[in-house]
């Protein structure tokens, strides 16, 4: 069979049509315009992509960190924990833990267990630390017993348990705690034991009293004569005196021993409060402890003591007067002197003010005439002092 070639498809190049019009150049004006409005278009998208892409780095760079765990405030724990004897109770006295043990302030609510293990006549200490805490100061109640950042704490045994203890022992021991998730309490490491050995001290001093004198406060007292448990006393005693100069509790601090029953206070201000207090000490195999306090007693010295008479006053007349010296008084707290004269008749006094040295000119006098003179000496208190002896003097 014959074959025939393929017709080939006949494809006419299409003509641009032409504007009907008689403004191609208007047209061709078009084409210009529009083409430059793509061109802007395509610009304005390519600088949001810029932007868009700016921003997800960024957000990227400042994507959050993984949690961090909460900060656990574990008190460090108390190294000075003092335990003594007073009377039949014991003072605990120790500072309050203030950081944590990563070395930061603890910034929580803090808490404080006191911890005691009772130790009878004949039995071996227990080596654990008891499980139960004697008492646990928080909040208000830790706040009424810290002075200063010091604790107080004060066990107070009645005196039926105390008369079974009197041979035995109580050890105490503290540690301090925070609040962690769920109210878990975070506790501090066991504070130092402290130990003390109950012993049957003196009653307390009785009739204390406070004298003023114009240099010291003049402390006395009476003896006790039993012990707290109603026994007479055996043993040797001396005294802890105790000063504060504000009479609060706390305040109290100790400015010296007496093996007697009197004590002088140098150390003192006229128009101060002072409160004082006494207790008795006992020393027995090795171990001291203090009796209960006295009762206490507050002054407020008043400086009614004058200064001494003046000494060596002499005078002697010159062409202008009489001229006067003495010897100066030593007193800290003098003021001045007054001088006084006479001519038979009641001494006047010469000066209107107060003289600030040991002499003076008195020009006032007249020929033919004796003079009589004496001087005072008087403090910032007003108090003046008994006159000096008196001397004469005749003007010619």
């Amino acid at each position: 069979m014959r074959e025939w070639p393929l017709p080939v498809p006949i494809v006419r190049k299409r003509e641009p049509q032409q504007c009907e019009t008689s403004h191609c150049a208007a047209c061709r004006d078009g084409d210009r315009i529009g083409s430059g409005r793509l061109s802007t278009q395509l610009r304005s998208f390519f600088r949001i992509c810029v932007i868009c892409a700016i921003c997800g780095l960024c957000l990227g760079c400042a994507a959050q960190s993984p949690p961090r765990p909460p900060r656990v405030q574990r008190p460090e724990a108390v190294r000075d924990l003092i335990a003594a004897q007073v009377g039949t109770v014991v003072e605990l006295h120790f500072t309050l833990p203030d950081t944590a043990t990563d070395g930061q302030g603890i910034t929580k609510p803090l808490e404080i267990d006191i911890l005691r293990a009772v130790i009878h006549p004949g039995e071996k200490p227990a080596p654990a630390v008891p499980e139960t805490p004697l008492a646990t100061l928080q909040g208000a109640d830790l706040a009424r017993h810290t002075v200063a950042g010091k604790v107080e704490y004060t066990d107070s045994i009645d005196r039926a348990e105390f008369e079974r203890l009197l041979g035995g022992a109580l050890t105490y021991q503290v540690r301090g705690l925070t609040r962690g998730f769920r109210d878990r309490p975070i506790e501090s490491a066991i504070s130092n034991a402290a130990t003390v050995r109950p012993l049957d001290v003196p009653a307390p001093p009785s009739g204390l009293a406070v004298e003023t004198t114009p240099s010291a406060l003049q402390l006395r007292w009476s003896a006790p004569t039993e012990t707290v448990t109603g026994k007479a006393l055996s043993t040797a005693i001396r005294y802890r005196i105790y000063r504060s100069e504000t009479g609060k509790l706390g305040s109290y601090q100790s400015i010296g021993e007496s093996e007697d029953t009197a004590l002088a206070d140098a150390s003192f201000e006229f128009g101060h409060l002072y409160a004082y207090r006494v207790r008795a000490l006992v020393t027995l195999s090795g171990q001291t402890a203090e009796s209960a306090d006295s009762a206490s007693v507050k002054v407020v010295p008043r400086d009614v003591f004058p200064p001494a008479p003046p000494a060596g006053l002499s005078g002697l007349y010159t062409a202008n007067g009489v001229e006067l010296i003495w010897s100066p008084n030593a007193e800290p707290d003098l003021a001045g002197y007054n001088i006084y004269r006479s001519t038979g008749e009641n001494p006047v006094k010469l000066n209107p003010e107060l003289l600030r040295s040991p002499l003076y000119h008195d020009t006032a006098v007249t020929s033919g005439h004796r003079y009589t003179y004496r001087v005072t000496a008087v403090d910032t208190n007003g108090n003046q002092s008994a006159p000096s002896a008196e001397i004469s003097v005749d003007v010619p």
